[in-house]
Formats: structure tokens, C-alpha cells, sequence
């Protein structure tokens, strides 16, 4: 039994460190990327992946009982929220910056890809509007 206990505590140990870890690389790319935008991926990436690790190391730490059970339910409240709420801060900044093509390198290919979706969509609504009449 003890070598089992040995086990559990060097994957949890392993877990936490690779969650730290992350936390480190996220902090880095928070502190040296330039642009918001690049900040903000860097953050969500780091929150989503580095608490999970370390959720998931404090699990194994706990064993199975009602903590673990919380600590998962935490672990999927953040894979959820993480992501939407980054997506939403992103998409805000986006359509409220006005010197984005000063920051980007692909603005011109993001106006053609633009007016491409457009047009894929009008002759979509034209399709349907077909099949209903």
C-alpha cells in the first residue's frame, strides 16, 4: 500500500509542477507580448490549462472522496468559463479598437475574407428563401 501512495503523490507532485509551470510561461508572455490581443491568448491559455493541472494534481493529493468531487466540478466550471469569457474580451477589443490595422499584419486578407463570409451568406439566405417559397 505504501507504494501505491508513493505513486499518487509523484503524479500529483508532477501535476503541480507542470501546472506551475504554465503559470510561469503565462506570466512570461503576459509581461513581453506587445499587443493586447496576444496578451489576452497568452492569459486564457495559462488560466485554463495551469489551474486545471494544478486542480487535477490536488485530486490526485486528496484522493477519492467529496473534495475531489468540488475540485472537479471547479475544474469544469473553468474550461467553460475561461474560454467565453476571453473570446467575449477579445471580441470587444476588436470591434471597439480603432487602430486594429495598426497591429495587425493580415488586415487585408481579413477585409477580402470578410466580404467572401458575406457573400457565402447572402447566396446561403438566398438558397433558403428559395426552398421556403
Amino acid at each position: 500500500m505504501q507504494v501505491f501512495e508513493w505513486i499518487r503523490f509523484l503524479i500529483g507532485a508532477g501535476m503541480l509542477l507542470f501546472g506551475l509551470v504554465i503559470f510561469l510561461i503565462e506570466v512570461y508572455g503576459i509581461f513581453h507580448l506587445d499587443y493586447v490581443l496576444n496578451r489576452m491568448h497568452a492569459a486564457a491559455m495559462g488560466d485554463t490549462l495551469g489551474i486545471s493541472f494544478s486542480l487535477i494534481g490536488l485530486m490526485i493529493f486528496s484522493g477519492f472522496n467529496f473534495t475531489t468531487l468540488k475540485l472537479a466540478l471547479i475544474v469544469l466550471f473553468f474550461w467553460f468559463a475561461s474560454p467565453v469569457s476571453s473570446h467575449l474580451l477579445a471580441k470587444l477589443e476588436v470591434t471597439t479598437n480603432e487602430n486594429l490595422k495598426e497591429h495587425c499584419t493580415v488586415c487585408e486578407d481579413l477585409e477580402t475574407v470578410e466580404e467572401e463570409i458575406k457573400e457565402e451568406r447572402s447566396s446561403q439566405e438566398d438558397a433558403l428563401e428559395g426552398r421556403l417559397s
